[in-house]
């Protein structure tokens, strides 16, 4: 008999508008290189990472959805079965929080087990173009707390501040809520 070599295994979805830097923070994850020739996301995407937290190896497979409003009717059916969520803004694109309420509304409406409230985090990417900020953190903390999210992050795929951080983070809600931790 063949034993998978894992204590768990996650489906993390990312979804937020076109443009956010959804694909760059994912790269920027999976490689620790910044690049910005990535092309846009067609449909949807999805990558795999297996790491160890606490002595507990698990994988997580990280879907990528394409934010433009033509590719946001395959959300519902990518969602289903999601552990976790990350919804990303850009933090020098205020139309880019506007669409929070559209996005959960679709993400948590199609998830898994209606019971089990799966986390969420916020994240304001592109960190890097603080002199051109138009969302101010303080305004996403409270969006974060209205919608009852696990909270917010700020990064910069660019520069790599706190990228690992937010994958960290949403891991271990995952495995809290799988009774891991």
């Amino acid at each position: 008999m063949f034993k998978i070599d894992r204590d768990g295994a996650f489906k993390l979805c990312i979804f937020g508008d076109g443009g956010v830097g959804k694909t760059t923070l994912i790269q920027r994850y999976l490689t620790k290189v910044f690049d910005e020739d990535l092309k846009m996301t067609i449909g949807a995407d999805f990558s795999i990472k297996t790491f160890e937290i606490e002595g507990k190896k698990v994988v997580v497979r990280i879907w990528d959805f394409a934010g433009e409003e033509r590719f946001r009717v395959l959300l519902p059916s990518f969602a289903k079965g999601a552990d976790g969520g990350i919804f990303m803004y850009d933090i020098s694109r205020y139309t880019s929080i506007k669409n929070l309420d559209d996005w959960l509304s679709i993400f948590e409406r199609n998830v898994r087990d209606k019971q089990i409230k799966i986390p969420i985090v916020m994240v304001g990417g592109k960190l890097d173009l603080e002199d051109k900020r138009s969302v101010e953190t303080a305004e996403a903390i409270e969006l974060s707390n209205i919608h009852n999210l696990q909270g917010i992050y700020e990064c910069s795929s660019k520069t790599g501040v706190n990228v690992e951080d937010i994958f960290e983070f949403i891991t271990r809600k995952m495995m809290e809520n799988a009774g891991m931790l």
